[in-house]
């Protein structure tokens, strides 16, 4: 499933540290040179082909890796594989994979590994919900995930370190996908485990798990056979629920914090203590009110448009973030392929809104069917910014929105069972191509389509965007298609979103790329 993000600067893996000594608690009294130590929370999921938040995905990036990851500038780069080939109707690829990678145990990561592991992803026993996603366009996928082949037919081994893999159109993402955690190569013998395999994977990052006590403490280990380097640090301790980061980083208990709100006017001051260390990340991040179009009220395009114009996205960005965020007319993030600045949205129009409900077949806001909204959280309290909206509904068109809430935990993995009229989340690009906004949430096929949200016009566009070879044609149809998508209201765009980072001076290499994922193995920790 896709990497969603549940309200705006949610708690992130954030790193500290702590030189020569593992601080009380950790799992041995040996002293250490480079222990990093990082704020966490616990990982729901440590299986790549299961996972689908982005917690997870911070651990498992640093235990398992595939055949491409992304470079700095995000682009498809060599990983277990250090070349490829590509046919000349672009829909075969011939991944060369190196010889000297090993999994933690020692084995060596052969063709097999990766056809295997994709293989057990695609199988409807393993109820991934990401596979039809990520690993569907290539041939012989649909049939392993109907359960009428065991085999990828499209995967073929060549040798032990030769992956031939064909998919069904050319497609210029297809080596993006690639680099999400559900095409990372896992160990038969370990996943034959149990269950409960992941617990203590047999993976092939930079990391390995040493420890894991839930709520408490998580322990990586460097690996010592990792194939592209070695991380600086020997240690990596995530301390799980221990505080609230900015609090830890003002009194220098922590090295590195995302910024809360509150905090935004005092790291901003030129003159204040903490601005040095401020970072500010671009974000590829979506932020969104999701229509449920198979119910009423929201299956009529003009309700749809009224709670659109009834949002003044600026007032909230201002009062709510302190300016913090970027207010959204569409749905591709700044700096994303295909984002256009003067997109057409559905501006703040309050008697426009009312206008549009009088009109509509309920021709009042009192005629409207209960509406409710469904978010995460715990103990019923709401996200500032979702009270916010919630005000300005009810103040702008007399609207009442009862709100429900799903734990965090299960959000991601019950919304589609469980949601109501309206549901709010964000989005946070897994690769840097506009298919992954506008196909994945809004597809009719799409398992993320959770507003199920259909238009066959906008599926024929999306079908054509895809397999066009020429790039400029293909953004452009994106971009129509995002224009489509904001007119007919398909769901509410808020903001996009960027990081604040709080950095120590004697921490180098940390990178937090606009995708969200810090390399933990290129960060060094100078003497201090």
């Amino acid at each position: 499933m896709k990497r969603i993000i549940y309200v705006v600067f949610a708690l992130v893996l954030v790193a500290s540290l702590l030189i020569f000594y593992l601080p009380s608690g950790c799992p041995t009294e040996q002293a250490f040179e480079q222990v990093l130590n990082l704020y966490g929370i616990d990982p729901l999921m440590l299986d790549p082909a299961i996972s689908g938040e982005a917690t997870s995905h911070g651990y498992i990036r640093q235990l398992f890796s595939g055949l491409v990851r992304l470079d700095a500038g995000l682009e498809p780069a060599p990983d277990i594989a250090q070349r490829w080939d590509l046919s000349d109707d672009s829909k075969t690829y011939t991944f060369h994979l190196r010889n000297n990678v090993f999994f933690h145990d020692g084995r060596k990561v052969k063709a097999e590994d990766f056809k295997y592991s994709w293989e057990r992803a695609l199988n409807p026993d393993t109820a991934s919900q990401t596979a039809a996603i990520y690993l569907g366009d290539i041939v012989g996928a649909s049939e392993v995930l109907a359960g009428y082949s065991e085999e990828i037919s499209g995967v073929k081994v060549i040798g032990d370190y030769t992956l031939s893999v064909t998919i069904d159109e050319p497609k210029s993402y297809f080596l993006f996908k690639l680099t999400y955690v559900t095409a990372f190569v896992v160990d038969r013998d370990d996943v034959a485990e149990g269950d409960e395999w992941w617990r203590q994977p047999n993976g092939t990052g930079p990391f390995k798990l040493r420890q894991w006590d839930e709520t408490s403490l998580l322990v990586l280990e460097r690996n010592e056979l990792y194939y592209d380097g070695l991380a600086d640090v020997e240690l990596v301790v995530f301390h799980l629920w221990a505080g609230r980061p900015m609090e830890m980083y003002e009194m220098g208990q922590i090295d590195i914090s995302q910024v809360d709100f509150g905090y935004i006017d005092k790291v901003s001051d030129k003159a204040g203590a903490f601005y040095q260390d401020l970072v500010v990340i671009p974000e590829l991040s979506f932020f969104y009110i999701g229509f449920n179009h198979s119910k009423p009220p929201f299956d009529d395009v003009i309700i749809r448009r009224a709670f659109s114009q009834a949002v003044d996205k600026d007032k909230l960005a201002s009062l709510v973030f302190k300016d913090m965020v970027q207010p959204a007319d569409g749905i591709l993030p700044p700096g994303l392929p295909g984002f256009k600045e003067g997109l057409l949205g559905l501006d703040f129009d309050v008697d426009g809104a009312k206008e549009l409900i009088a009109t509509s077949s309920y021709g009042d806001v009192a005629n409207l069917p209960p509406i409710t909204i469904t978010t995460s959280g715990w103990g019923g309290q709401i996200s500032q910014e979702l009270e916010a909206i919630i005000h300005q509904w009810r103040l702008n068109l007399g609207v009442e929105v009862e709100v429900r809430q799903l734990e965090p935990e299960v959000f991601l993995y019950n919304l589609l069972m469980e949601k109501d009229e309206m549901y709010y989340m964000g989005w946070i690009a897994d690769y840097p191509h506009p298919q992954n906004f506008l196909d994945v949430l809004f597809a009719s096929s799409s398992e993320y389509n959770y507003g199920e949200y259909s238009n066959p016009e906008v599926d024929a566009l999306l079908k054509i965007a895809s397999i066009e070879p020429d790039i400029k044609l293909s953004l452009e149809l994106y971009q129509q298609i995002e224009q489509a998508l904001v007119g007919d209201a398909a769901g509410l765009p808020l903001w996009f979103g960027q990081s604040y980072v709080l950095v120590k001076p004697y921490i180098k290499g940390y990178e937090l790329n606009p995708l969200g994922y810090a390399g933990l193995a290129s960060v060094s920790i100078l003497s201090h």
